[in-house]
């Protein structure tokens, strides 16, 4: 309908600039020009090309959604280009429609950064603080020339969730390799950074200190099962912790494991994947799991379905988290929208 309108739209200014040539004397054709934006979307469709309002492909990998004030902000590795540019991020007031504003974190010319282009910057996570009133976010960094050999964490501010994101450190959690990550926010306020340690065969938590600049000491082994790409919500006094196999940019099973407490003991609950590949994660990596404002019990899977050949066009897998006898699961859907939740 909306291609047929633009087209009824056009003929019709043809015919009226025809004419007014004709009545004019004009010999030269009037030039016009026709901007379209994308089409609202009311629907998620896993795997298919997402576009942003302004008709341009998202470009937000490996990351992850901060709620603040009415609004979404998702965040992600730019991707595509022969270095890294830093992080995406885009706003949304309905999840379905994103609105680019901009690239959050840079990387920068200046040799001497951690950042200096030619580094490589991954799982960008973004949480606010209300005591300080920063937005905080954290990220696996590379060292330029190092390839994954580095294993760092890194640290940005910001005092807007739009940016800029102000660089402040690298370093591993209490001497710790810090490679795929996540970052929860309890319902007390405390955060805590989950990630892989010891080349991807640990998965280790961190409770961040008050500021959610630093680990705090308080730093615990979670299980050591080559797991990577934690995504973690609450749930009823439940933790839930999905993760991925280490496979490189191939999909894997995922696994989901609960507990009482962030600190353990996680218990294995199995696969809580069905549906078409469900084996593979419909060929995804979990990333983050969104909780949904304005509803109860209401989370989003998100996942990266990574295409090495060209990143750029890596896909987004967004499923509901449905729970059956109060365990989670995440069946394919092709297309849905909110109102399943």
């Amino acid at each position: 309908m909306l291609k047929l309108n633009v087209a009824v739209g056009l003929a019709c200014l043809s015919f009226f600039f025809s004419e007014m040539n004709q009545k004019t004397g004009l010999k030269e054709p009037v030039s016009i020009t026709v901007s379209q934006s994308e089409e609202t979307k009311s629907a998620f469709t896993p795997g298919e090309v997402w576009k942003d309002v302004n008709g341009e492909v998202i470009n937000a990998h490996g990351g992850g959604v901060l709620y603040q004030k009415g609004t979404y902000y998702w965040y992600g590795e730019i991707r595509g280009e022969r270095e890294s540019k830093g992080v995406n991020v885009y706003s949304s007031k309905d999840l379905y429609n994103w609105k680019p504003e901009g690239i959050a974190l840079a990387t920068v010319s200046d040799t001497a950064s951690d950042i200096v282009r030619g580094s490589i910057i991954e799982r960008p996570k973004v949480i606010f603080n209300k005591k300080t009133g920063k937005y905080v976010m954290w990220f696996h960094l590379e060292l330029k020339g190092q390839g994954y050999n580095a294993a760092r964490a890194a640290v940005a501010v910001s005092d807007k969730p739009t940016g800029p994101f102000i660089y402040q450190k690298s370093f591993r959690p209490n001497g710790h390799m810090s490679r795929d990550m996540g970052l929860f926010v309890d319902d007390d306020g405390s955060a805590y950074h989950i990630y892989s340690a010891k080349d991807n065969y640990d998965l280790r938590i961190s409770k961040l200190e008050k500021d959610y600049l630093n680990p705090s000491t308080q730093d615990t082994l979670l299980f050591s099962k080559h797991r990577e790409a934690p995504a973690l919500f609450k749930k009823d006094g439940n933790y839930y912790l999905i993760t991925s196999g280490c496979t490189g940019w191939a999909p894997n099973k995922a696994t989901l494991h609960v507990s009482k407490s962030l600190f353990g003991p996680w218990q294995l609950v199995g696969d809580p994947m069905s549906g078409p590949d469900a084996a593979l994660t419909f060929g995804g990596q979990s990333t983050f799991v969104l909780p949904v404002q304005g509803k109860k019990n209401a989370f989003i899977f998100m996942a990266d379905k990574w295409n090495p050949k060209d990143l750029k066009d890596s896909r987004y897998l967004w499923l509901p988290i449905q729970f059956k006898n109060g365990t989670p699961g995440v069946e394919w859907k092709n297309s849905w929208d909110l109102s399943q939740l």
